[in-house]
């Protein structure tokens, strides 16, 4: 196939996702099948642009929810936060042992799975001082468990018959990316999605003390910084809060958002590509779905047991 005409069905699956009939499962999938079948005639330009694109979803999901039920969510999941970073890094750590992972690949892992997938990855790399192919294998393996988690855990919520808040903040907690997160929690519903990235905001947060504390023990000149993203999302939540009469329009601009989420996962499903997968090596897989598997079962477990506030 020549590169014109894969050129243009890449754009017309794109255009497919403006549809509301156009789930986040199907664009993933249709995006991984596309990337098998044809290939992605644009790899690294797509995955620069559904980065951009999920930053401004997610400030636009903003406008869908109040302050108030912003900081409620986030404090009501704090707990479950801390004490998460602090289990999957340990645990992280033990399993890199086990498995004889790289040190700096075993490290990245445990981070991106702990907090925030790739974007947490790409801020700690630096701090390591991570070669390039270490960090490759990490997003890779993160990369990887992404999409399985979108389409598995809207699957499982509805064997187990979990509440919408229950199964947002168990997405929060226990999917890697942002863009997974919202992908598996809009599938689920709307109020699912609204906890689910508050929770998933919350923790992202932690990517800036994580990789300080990181850079001060190994004596690094690495600067973290509060996401931008994540500031527009509160913005826009308290815009709504304070102009209460314009609730119709910022309803508008939040279901915009929605359905540009559902692009995004098209050109994150576009990124899966034979040549990650030949990345991602048995060492770091093992470990990476072994720390997944052991955060997101725990995870459930415990909401179901004790509840969220």
């Amino acid at each position: 196939m020549n590169d014109r005409l894969r050129q243009t069905l890449f754009v017309l699956c794109l255009a497919l996702c403006a549809f509301p009939w156009v789930s986040t499962a199907v664009a993933l999938v249709m995006g991984v099948a596309f990337s098998f079948l044809i290939g992605n005639p644009w790899p690294y330009k797509s995955a620069k642009v559904s980065k951009v694109i999920l930053q401004v979803s997610v400030v636009g999901l903003g406008f869908g929810l109040s302050l108030g039920e912003v900081l409620h969510t986030g404090r009501s999941s704090l707990l479950y936060t801390v004490v998460g970073i602090i289990f999957t890094l340990s645990v992280g750590y033990l399993l890199g042992t086990l498995f004889k992972t790289d040190k700096n690949t075993s490290l990245l892992i445990s981070f991106g799975t702990a907090i925030c997938g790739g974007s947490a990855i790409a801020a700690m790399a630096p701090v390591l001082k991570a070669k390039d192919d270490e960090t490759a294998v990490a997003l890779a393996t993160v990369f990887t468990l992404n999409s399985v988690a979108l389409l598995l855990f809207p699957l499982v919520g509805h064997i187990l018959n979990l509440s919408q808040g229950t199964f947002g903040t168990w997405a929060g907690l226990a999917i890697h990316d942002t863009s997974s997160v919202v992908g598996a929690a809009s599938a689920y519903g709307a109020s699912a999605l609204a906890v689910g990235t508050t929770v998933k905001l919350t923790r992202t947060i932690w990517i800036t003390p994580v990789v300080i504390g990181t850079a001060w023990l190994k004596k690094s000149e690495r600067k973290a910084g509060i996401p931008l993203f994540i500031i527009g999302f509160v913005l826009a939540a308290t815009i709504r809060t304070l102009l209460p009469q314009y609730d119709f329009y910022w309803g508008g601009l939040a279901s915009v958002a929605k359905q540009c989420l559902v692009g995004t996962l098209f050109l994150v499903g576009a990124g899966l590509s034979r040549e990650v997968l030949k990345k991602v090596g048995v060492r770091p897989l093992l470990q990476g779905v072994t720390l997944w598997l052991l955060v997101s079962v725990l995870t459930l477990a415990a909401l179901m047991l004790f509840g969220i506030a």
